[in-house]
C-alpha cells in the first residue's frame, strides 16, 4: 500500500494568529512518522471567496476555477488534521467556508482535530466533528486542546506543556489507522 498523504489544515487566516505556531508544531511532530506524509495546507494561501457556487457541492458540478483547484487540493489527501482556534464557541468562518466548497473530495477519509483557545478550543472541535460527519469524514477520538493560559506565554508565544507530546502521537496513530481503513473503502 502506498504512503498515506495527510493535510494539516490551518483554519485561521487572522493577522497575528496563534494557529501558525500550532500547525508548525504538528508538522514538526509528524516529521518523525513513517506511515504518512504530512503537508501544511494554510488557508491563508487559499483565498476562497464566500461560497459562490450556483449548485450544491454535493452535486460535484463545480463552476468556479477556484473551486476546482481547491477541490483538487483536498482530493490529494487520505486524511486531515484540522488546526482551529475557537471563535465565539465555534470555528472560524474561513474554515467552514473552505470545507463547504468541496464535498466528494472529503468523503470516506479520516480527520483529527487540534484546537486552541481560552478553554482549549474544545467547542470548536466539537462543532468540527458535526461538520466532518456531514461531509462523510470519519473522525478519530483523540484530539489536542491547547489552552491560551497554559500552552501560550502571554497568550501568544506557543509553548505547549509536555503531556501534549504523547497525545499527538496517539492522534497520529489513530488518524493513520483510520486513513488506511478509509483508503481501502475508497479503493
Amino acid at each position: 500500500m502506498s504512503t498515506l498523504k495527510i493535510a494539516v489544515i490551518l483554519g485561521s487566516t487572522r493577522p497575528g494568529r496563534n494557529g501558525k505556531a500550532v500547525a508548525d508544531w504538528v508538522i514538526d511532530r509528524a516529521g518523525a512518522r513513517t506511515a504518512a506524509e504530512y503537508e501544511l495546507v494554510d488557508l491563508a494561501d487559499w483565498p476562497l471567496p464566500f461560497m459562490d457556487e450556483p449548485l450544491p457541492p454535493s452535486m460535484g458540478r463545480y463552476q468556479g476555477e477556484h473551486t476546482k483547484v481547491w477541490g483538487a487540493k483536498v482530493a490529494e489527501f487520505d486524511g486531515y488534521v484540522f488546526v482551529t482556534p475557537e471563535y465565539n464557541h465555534s470555528i472560524p468562518g474561513v474554515l467552514k467556508n473552505a470545507i463547504d466548497f468541496a464535498y466528494a473530495e472529503w468523503n470516506n477519509k479520516a480527520a483529527a482535530f487540534v484546537s486552541y483557545g481560552t478553554v482549549g478550543g474544545i467547542r470548536a472541535a466539537e462543532h468540527l466533528r458535526t461538520i466532518a460527519s456531514a461531509v462523510q469524514l470519519a473522525h478519530v477520538n483523540q484530539q489536542l486542546a491547547f489552552s491560551l493560559f497554559t500552552d501560550f506565554e502571554n497568550l501568544s508565544l506557543f509553548k505547549p506543556v509536555e503531556h501534549h507530546d504523547a497525545a499527538v502521537t496517539k492522534l497520529f496513530d489513530e488518524l493513520e489507522a483510520w486513513s488506511t481503513a478509509m483508503k481501502t473503502l475508497r479503493d
